[in-house]
């Protein structure tokens, strides 16, 4: 969940770096009425609930393929699907174009990687408040201004609520695991830009999803073997590849040729509360009502530092 969506992966990055697509601002098509100012944030929301869904058939995978196998199935899938698609163009780029897919595949291998690891251990909508942490703390230090440091600290008391005062009550580990998926995510934020600028279309995209496949491969391989191989668990690996990666972006990609930035920005927001609702739908993970109120001030924060962001550079 990033940047340019002709060129990078997920939405969801949006949350941290509304410059990233602010270039398509003005890329908007005029809509018609009031159904076809609706049009764009059906799609938003769809890719939204696309991936946490996604996530929650991923957990319901990893008691057949671990969740190492479960990253390698969807990346690979991913990968695949994409190279038939954007048939990316391997000649004509620079040491430094090599250099910024890679890195881009490496920290999008993480970050799923990461990521998985958690889910396996906390529920999913505490994982991804915890993992949105990292693109918010990204903002924050981009921006350097004040009211983004008073945003990062509403975002910090949620997360004492979620550790009740202690982590080991979410599993320590799980939590760890979710916080360093934050971090790849900046990380992975920053080289989608980059990547974004230097290749077209989604070429960079699929490029770093064969890097990303490429290196959870022997992980995915350690873990579940042959299970990997079972064709049951390659129709539902292939499912989360296509509800994780593949139909969200495009649903992404389309809205924001119709949607402002800082619009887009906010809705990625609710990511969170998106992905609770999932783990409550799919896999019977209940909260509590602190961590209802928690997911709801990391929510807050982050909508509000998009908001003063976006805010700042109008009157800019």
């Amino acid at each position: 969940m990033n940047v340019q969506r002709s060129a990078a992966e997920p939405a969801a990055a949006a949350v941290a770096v509304p410059e990233a697509v602010s270039a398509l601002d003005g890329a908007g098509q005029p809509g018609s009425g009031r159904r076809a100012g609706l049009v764009p944030i059906v799609l938003v929301v769809g890719g939204g609930l696309s991936v946490q869904f996604g996530s929650a058939v991923a957990a319901l995978l990893m008691p057949k393929a671990g969740a190492l196998g479960v990253v390698t199935l969807r990346l690979a899938a991913a990968a695949l699907i994409l190279l038939v698609v954007c048939r990316p163009k391997l000649r004509g780029h620079s040491r430094a174009d090599w250099g910024t897919v890679i890195a881009f595949g490496v920290a999008m291998g993480g970050m799923n990687t990461l990521f998985y690891q958690a889910l396996d251990r906390i529920p999913l909508g505490i994982a991804v408040t915890l993992e949105v942490l990292g693109p918010l703390a990204l903002s924050v230090f981009a921006s350097r201004r004040l009211i983004n440091v008073l945003w990062a600290g509403l975002a910090l008391v949620g997360v004492v609520l979620l550790g009740g005062g202690g982590f080991d009550r979410l599993d320590p580990v799980g939590a760890a695991y979710a916080l360093a998926a934050g971090g790849m995510w900046a990380a992975y934020i920053v080289f989608s830009a980059r990547t974004g600028r230097r290749f077209p279309q989604a070429d960079g995209l699929a490029l770093a999803m064969v890097v990303a496949a490429v290196l959870s491969l022997p992980l995915g391989i350690w873990e579940s073997g042959s299970k990997l191989t079972v064709p049951s668990t390659l129709a539902l690996g292939a499912a989360v590849a296509v509800l994780s990666s593949v139909l969200p972006y495009t649903l992404e990609l389309m809205a924001l040729r119709r949607l402002p930035a800082s619009t887009f920005a906010v809705m990625m927001s609710l990511e969170p509360a998106i992905a609770a609702t999932a783990g409550f739908l799919i896999l019977n993970q209940a909260l509590s009502t602190t961590d209802a109120l928690a997911i709801a001030l990391v929510i807050g924060a982050s909508m509000g530092a998009v908001r003063s962001q976006t805010g700042a550079r109008r009157k800019g």
